[in-house]
């Protein structure tokens, strides 16, 4: 067996940060695993609205 070190999250456990753009909370995403300290935005959409 392999023994990764990532952290394991439970749903309730999620981290969180505030969006830049629309200041709302939003929960870590799998496909942030790897980029979570430098995700600002909840969205594509307030990605694009902040530029």
């Amino acid at each position: 067996m392999f023994e990764h070190n990532r952290k394991k999250y439970t749903k309730p456990t999620l981290p969180t940060k505030i969006c830049a753009a629309c200041h709302r909370p939003f929960a870590w995403r799998k496909r942030w695993e790897r980029v979570w300290e430098e995700v600002k935005f909840c969205s594509e959409r307030c990605r694009k609205k902040h530029d």
